[in-house]
């Protein structure tokens, strides 16, 4: 009798070790995104990659059902990787333009943004985008931000590999302004409090999308699903209201 129990619990054994064998694991999918951009994204002192986007995108994955493997590249390389879908996607507050649009997928918006210009908190001269003719003005490589800033007459332009390395020239003098993204430009000025401010209104309106390689209809319509049912749920509202309120006080 204890033998056939045994042989009975050994036969469960087999069956349930070949069930889970057959089961499909579930997706793994390669987010690259640019960990220089807090309060979105940013290498915390544990050296984790942290963040709104970051918090986001696994929220999705997990509503979703797959898996991400996150890649840290500069934006540029980030952009460039997209257009030829080395990566699945990427979250990495990027602004949904025409031109990207041409080169790859994206989600729908999951938030409003524009660009703003931050100079020294002792600045008097600078007022706005109309006041940096002739200045030294920087922006991150590959952004919005640059191409805003090189349409500037007689601006001796600047670029940035990161924001946080334009900031801190920014801060020791070395330019006169930056251009960022709204909520980017809060989380500097926050971090550096008393040193930096923001002049004149937030311009070029645009929206954060998350980017899609540009054959992959399925995740794209995955990530859409599973973001709508989190910006229904209030969990979107939720996560600015942690990650990115702070920076705007």
């Amino acid at each position: 009798m204890k033998r056939k129990a045994f042989l009975f619990i050994s036969l469960l054994i087999v069956i349930a070790t070949l069930l889970a064998a057959c089961s499909p694991a579930a997706k793994k999918v390669t987010v690259a995104t640019d960990a220089t951009f807090p309060p979105f994204e940013y290498v915390d002192a544990n050296k984790n990659i942290v963040g709104f986007d970051i918090d986001l995108m696994n929220e999705i994955a997990k509503t979703a059902g797959f898996e991400i493997e996150w890649v840290n590249v500069p934006f540029e390389s980030l952009l460039a990787g997209m257009a030829t879908c080395q990566y699945d996607a990427a979250a990495a507050a990027i602004s949904i333009t025409p031109d990207r649009q041409a080169q790859m997928l994206f989600s729908e918006p999951y938030l409003d943004a524009g660009l703003i210009v931050v100079v020294q908190e002792s600045n008097t001269t600078i007022t706005g985008l109309d006041s940096l003719a002739g200045m030294r003005v920087a922006a991150q490589l590959g952004t919005t931000g640059e191409i805003e800033a090189q349409k500037i007459p007689n601006v001796v332009y600047k670029p940035y590999d990161s924001y946080d390395l334009a900031f801190l020239d920014l801060i020791n003098g070395q330019i006169d302004a930056v251009i960022a993204d709204n909520p980017v430009a809060l989380g500097f000025i926050a971090a550096n409090p008393g040193k930096l401010k923001t002049v004149g209104p937030v311009f070029n309106n645009e929206q954060y999308g998350i980017a899609i390689c540009n054959t992959d209809t399925e995740l794209q319509a995955k990530i859409n699903t599973a973001l709508q049912a989190l910006i229904d749920q209030g969990f979107v509202n939720e996560l600015a209201g942690k990650d990115l309120a702070p920076a705007a006080q």
